[in-house]
């Protein structure tokens, strides 16, 4: 069991799902399915690993037996390649990356509950004052980009996030024949959820947005100010009736939409991903971080925590499924694989830890 690529991952997300439950019965708050808007977990996530499945599977098919004989080509590939094994490396990746997403979701909304008491926005805002000079980064940054056909770019951006996290982690695990580097990939999200929390009840915040609106009013509605007037109203929900259906959403440091998208960057750098998809990701890294000050979801300590997290998620999601270079030299050693060209990528590739 402790070589196999997902037990840290399983106990992780056991161990975050024990503590979601107890605070749940201490609290009497009853466990809710965030994104239960969207149907059921359990049709929700076999969906999406189907969609990645036949997205990969199809072209794959088609490309190798051409457009007459690409059903009959699936079903050979399916066959030959798709085992019992790697059926179970995907299911485990993915029910451990919700179960860590389900519970960091509600050990957020206890944040009130707990932890109202504390909190520390006044503290980052004069930081953000003194690293602008006395002045406010959400304004400077209105000031020179402008307040119109920016604010809809970046919020566009801005919740982009929320599909491309799933879908991401469901790619890589369905498509990447290497287990190891899907539990990699999943083992780093899932930590991003478990580092985040801890996060938030260390240096419990609001966020710009929800601390000083004003700030924000030349804005335009956009789809970002949709979702925070979405999960104001939530909030207050909560607050009136912990009891009811509402969740609590908000909380600024650290931010996990930096901390994630900075988890898929650095993953694909050392996993050797494709050079325009690594490109893509910090691209969208960059229009991430300025997006959570521009639109006020987040203080630059939020954003720098955010790295900090994702940083940390890699690196011990590399150590506890084998993917750094020690480890990947001690595997192929133990398989007297000879040093060619494939195997010498395999070897460089990963943190040097």
């Amino acid at each position: 069991m402790l070589r196999w690529p997902y037990t840290f991952a399983v106990c992780l997300s056991l161990t975050v799902g024990a503590a979601a439950i107890y605070y749940s019965q201490t609290l009497d708050v009853g466990l809710k399915d965030p994104e239960g808007f969207l149907g059921p977990a359990y049709i929700r996530l076999p969906m999406i690993g189907l969609l990645i499945f036949a997205a990969g599977i199809v072209p794959q098919s088609i490309h190798r037996y051409g457009m007459r004989r690409f059903v009959p080509g699936m079903r050979t590939i399916v066959r030959d390649e798709w085992t019992l094994k790697r059926v179970g490396y995907v299911a485990s990746g993915m029910l451990s990356f919700y179960i860590c997403y389900v519970s960091y979701r509600n050990l957020k909304s206890y944040l009130p509950l707990l932890r109202e008491d504390s909190l520390h926005d006044r503290q980052l805002l004069e930081l953000d004052h003194l690293l602008f000079f006395g002045n406010n980064p959400a304004e400077v940054l209105h000031g020179v980009f402008g307040t119109s056909i920016m604010a809809q770019v970046l919020a566009v951006l801005y919740v982009l996030y929320l599909p491309i996290v799933p879908i991401t982690v469901g790619a890589v695990l369905v498509l990447h024949r290497d287990f190891t580097v899907g539990a990699w990939y999943a083992t780093a999200v899932s930590l991003n959820w478990v580092l985040g929390t801890v996060s938030y009840y260390a240096l419990p915040t609001l966020g710009p947005a929800f601390y000083q609106p004003q700030s924000f009013y030349d804005l335009p509605e956009n789809g970002a100010s949709a979702l925070q007037m979405s999960l104001f109203k939530g909030a207050f929900g909560f607050k009136e009736n912990p009891q009811g259906e509402n969740i609590f959403g908000i909380a600024g440091f650290a931010s996990l939409h930096v901390s994630v998208v900075f988890t898929a960057c650095l993953f694909l750098h050392y996993a050797g991903i494709n050079r325009l998809v690594r490109s893509v990701a910090w691209t969208y890294l960059g229009f991430t971080i300025l997006a959570t000050l521009y639109l006020g979801w987040h203080y630059v300590a939020d954003d720098v925590g955010g790295l900090l997290i994702g940083w940390l998620a890699v690196l011990i999601g590399a150590f506890v499924t084998g993917n750094t270079k020690r480890q990947k030299r001690k595997r192929l050693a133990e398989h007297d694989v000879p040093a060619v060209e494939p195997a010498t990528r395999v070897v460089t590739t990963g943190p040097s830890i």
